[in-house]
C-alpha cells in the first residue's frame, strides 16, 4: 500500500516537472525581439525604427547565413506586427 502511494507521488511530480518545463520552453522559445526564423525565412517584429527598408538589410543578412537570398513578403506597418520574410535559393544551386 505505501509503495503505491509513492509510486503515486513520483508519476505526479513528474509530470508536475515536465509540465513546469514545457511552459518555460514555450516563454525562453517564442518569437524573440529580433529576428526569428530559420533557413527557409522568418519574421522581424515592427517598429517605425525599421522604416526605410531597413528590415530588407536585415533579412538579407540572415539569409546570407545559409547561401540564400531573401525576399520580403509582408510588411505590416502596425506597432507590434510583423515583417515576413522567405529565403530563397540562388539561380542554379541545388541542395
Amino acid at each position: 500500500m505505501v509503495r503505491n502511494f509513492f509510486i503515486v507521488i513520483a508519476l505526479a511530480l513528474t509530470v508536475f516537472c515536465a509540465a513546469s518545463a514545457a511552459m518555460a520552453g514555450a516563454i525562453f522559445l517564442g518569437p524573440g525581439p529580433w529576428i526569428t526564423g530559420n533557413d527557409t525565412g522568418g519574421i522581424i517584429p515592427y517598429s517605425p525604427d525599421l522604416d526605410g527598408g531597413v528590415y530588407r538589410g536585415m533579412a538579407t543578412d540572415y539569409c546570407a547565413r545559409w547561401g540564400r537570398l531573401a525576399h520580403v513578403t509582408s510588411v505590416h506597418r502596425l506597432y507590434g506586427d510583423y515583417i515576413s520574410f522567405a529565403c530563397i535559393d540562388r539561380p542554379g544551386v541545388i541542395h
